[in-house]
């Protein structure tokens, strides 16, 4: 009896002792657990919120705020407000996802618990307990493959997810990474390719459908497993029921709704592809974007694009080129003033060929070079009044062991001096190449630098009719000079880079800088009106000429041709632009009709932008500018007695003094009074007596 009673207190002193021993590692174990888990939100604190930026698509945007096109990479992701999404969305969301969302802080112990005992119960993972939070760190920051590092992480990110950020922001941003099958990332890309409608526009029948698809995107597509789609939404409908969103008759109601199904994108991006193109290589070279950025930044980039007048290039090109033939061309439009490229087209075809030859094609530019080279003349003692002999001619060279002998066009000459003026109206090659050889072969190749021309130029001969090649871009940013008085314009594409936050990160800069004389580049422009003034036609006509009944207003331009090219550049006060039309191997241009398709494009685009625009004129706005009359035949001062008069701009103090021939001797009659000179009307209102 003793030994049973000292063998049981024995036994009780073990079982204490062993009790405590347990509670002792019991307490140590959550004593650690607690210490883990003070250290881990003191760490997640100190750490800080991380960051929640996700991928989303880059929107294109016109000049009046347009969408023209995204970049996505085959991923569709749009960030939305969550005010912006249709609450009943949102409440669809909320009971099949995580009823308890605004309850907990990011982990559902309740919910734990349960799947823990199904798991146990079934002897697998049937049960999952993730949270909106949770399933939110995985998708900004972890794969979804299933290890215990993965948990680890996911539980990390959760606790410092909801330490810093609200619980709307994280609902907001769970709906907007979501992902709901066939590229659509977030609710409003989901909303817009199975419905073709923004998510704020769901209705319930649409939203349960939508919401019970994240679970098993491919399982549960309404496209392509309807039968699972619609079980998943009767979940969906119930659970929404349960937590008392919605009753009985308003899921009858939406059962018997028809869905319609989208099923696709809208194809935003085939709105001018090739200036999209363009846009997308300047925020590569200007801002220094990569790839990845530019087509999943969030980048909101607001382009220079008028759409009227890209629509209204389109359909010049549609209406002059035939389809069957590989001729090739490129267009581009500019505001003299501010840069903003208004209208690019850089083929036919884009499709067919996403070779933008607006931007990346070097051509050579034929006459429409001359320009540039006529106000180097200027700058070096030129005037429009000028005289050099047009008529055939072999310029030697390197003591007589090389030659260059340049035709005008079918080899016609005046065989006598003419003005600068009309060598430029007529395009007379032989008064370019003497004016190019009197000046040196380097002063072309330093003003076509001054013209933000980065190609180079050849110091040759043959430059001044335009050998060496040139983009399209250029030609028309030269122009732009001439336009806008010298300032140092450059194409501008893009307006403004704003990222999802709103942040802008670029925008374009404003052009002040004089560059060229103001009133040398007036006199150019006035010059360049000749190509459109019949007054100014001589041994041949001005190159303009089949275009004058066409255009409605003044304009400035001049077209060239060289043999495998051909080219129509020319502008208004407000708008500028090119024309390139050729093939893209330098095949030969013999058919006439063809050479005349620049020419056609550039007038029918031309007429259309303007057509609603105010009508303004060339004036200058200087008073070291003065426009006399002058006769084109003697390039000297000219009235009502000379049988052909144009009033011409010159530079105070560089027009002519003397009169011509039939006028002087009218003068000697009138006892030497001066003639009274008569203002004459300009050649486009003779023409057009409506202006």
């Amino acid at each position: 009896m003793v030994f049973v009673e000292a063998t049981t207190r024995t036994s009780r002193r073990k079982t204490a002792k062993l009790a405590r021993v347990m509670t002792f590692i019991l307490l140590l174990c959550g004593g650690s657990l607690l210490a883990i888990y003070l250290f881990l939100l003191i760490y997640a604190k100190i750490l800080g919120p991380p960051p929640l930026a996700v991928p989303q698509s880059t929107i294109f945007y016109s000049d009046n705020g347009k969408v023209i096109g995204e970049y996505d990479n085959g991923q569709k992701r749009y960030w939305v407000n969550l005010d912006d999404i249709s609450p009943t969305m949102v409440q669809a969301i909320l009971s099949v996802e995580d009823k308890s969302f605004y309850k907990h802080h990011g982990f559902d112990y309740k919910r734990i618990a349960g799947a823990l005992v199904a798991d146990v119960k079934a002897l697998g993972k049937v049960q999952g307990a993730s949270t909106i939070t949770q399933q939110y760190a995985r998708n900004l920051f972890l794969t979804h493959q299933k290890s215990w590092h993965r948990k680890m992480s996911e539980a990390f990110y959760t606790m410092r997810i909801e330490m810093n950020y609200s619980k709307n922001e994280i609902l907001e941003g769970y709906l907007n990474t979501v992902y709901f099958g066939h590229g659509a990332y977030g609710v409003e890309a989901a909303s817009r390719y199975y419905y073709g409608k923004p998510a704020k526009s769901l209705t319930l029948n649409e939203a349960s459908m939508l919401a019970g698809i994240p679970k098993g995107p491919s399982y549960y597509s309404p496209i392509l497993s309807p039968d699972h789609a619609l079980k998943r939404q009767r979940i969906v409908l119930l659970s929404m029921k349960k937590a008392g969103y919605i009753n009985d008759s308003d899921i009858q109601a939406a059962r018997k709704q028809n869905l319609a199904f989208h099923g696709k994108y809208d194809h935003r991006e085939a709105m001018a592809p090739y200036y999209i193109s363009a846009v997308k290589q300047a925020l590569k070279s200007q801002l220094h974007l990569d790839e990845k950025t530019i087509a999943l930044g969030g980048l909101r980039v607001y382009t220079s694009l008028n759409i009227k007048q890209q629509d209204a290039a389109e359909e010049a090109f549609k209406q002059t080129f035939d389809n069957s033939s590989d001729l090739q061309g490129a267009l581009v439009a500019m505001n003299p003033k501010s840069g903003e490229v208004k209208a690019l087209i850089g083929g036919k075809d884009y499709q067919a060929s996403p070779f933008n030859r607006a931007i990346q094609a070097i051509r050579q530019p034929g006459s429409t070079m001359k320009p540039l080279l006529y106000y180097a003349a200027l700058e070096n003692g030129f005037t429009p009044a000028t005289m050099l002999k047009s008529e055939s001619t072999t310029f030697s060279f390197d003591d007589g062991r090389a030659s260059y002998s340049p035709h005008n066009y079918n080899s016609q000459y005046a065989d006598k001096e003419i003005t600068l003026s009309q060598a430029l109206a007529l395009s007379d090659n032989i008064y370019a190449v003497k004016t190019h050889l009197f000046l040196g072969e380097k002063e072309l190749l330093k003003t076509a630098q001054k013209f933000g021309i980065h190609s180079k130029i050849d110091a040759v001969p043959s430059a001044a009719l335009g050998t060496s090649g040139v983009k399209v871009i250029e030609m028309v940013n030269a122009y732009s000079r001439l336009a806008n008085g010298g300032k140092n314009v450059e194409p501008i594409f893009i307006k403004k880079v704003e990222l999802p936050t709103g942040e802008v990160i670029y925008k374009a800069p404003d052009f002040h800088k004089q560059v060229l004389s103001y009133k040398n580049t007036f006199v150019m422009t006035s010059m360049m009106t000749g190509v459109f003034n019949p007054h100014l036609n001589g041994y041949a006509s001005v190159t303009g000429t089949t275009l004058i009944p066409r255009l409605s207003r003044q304009y400035a331009g001049k077209s060239g041709t060289t043999s495998t090219d051909s080219w129509m550049i020319g502008y208004t006060p407000q708008l500028v632009t090119g024309v390139w039309t050729g093939y893209d191997q330098a095949k030969m241009m013999d058919n006439p009709v063809e050479r005349s398709y620049a020419k056609n494009i550039w007038a029918d685009f031309m007429e259309t932008s303007l057509s609603k625009s105010t009508f303004k004129t060339f004036k200058p706005h200087s008073k070291q500018l003065v426009s006399v009359k002058i006769d084109p035949e003697s390039g000297k001062l000219a009235d009502k007695n000379c049988p052909n008069s144009i009033p011409t701009y010159f530079v105070k103090g560089t027009e002519p003094k003397t009169y011509c021939k039939t006028a002087a001797k009218e003068n000697r009659n009138n006892s030497g009074k001066q003639p009274i000179q008569k203002e004459q009307k300009p050649w486009y209102k003779k023409i057009l007596p409506f202006f």
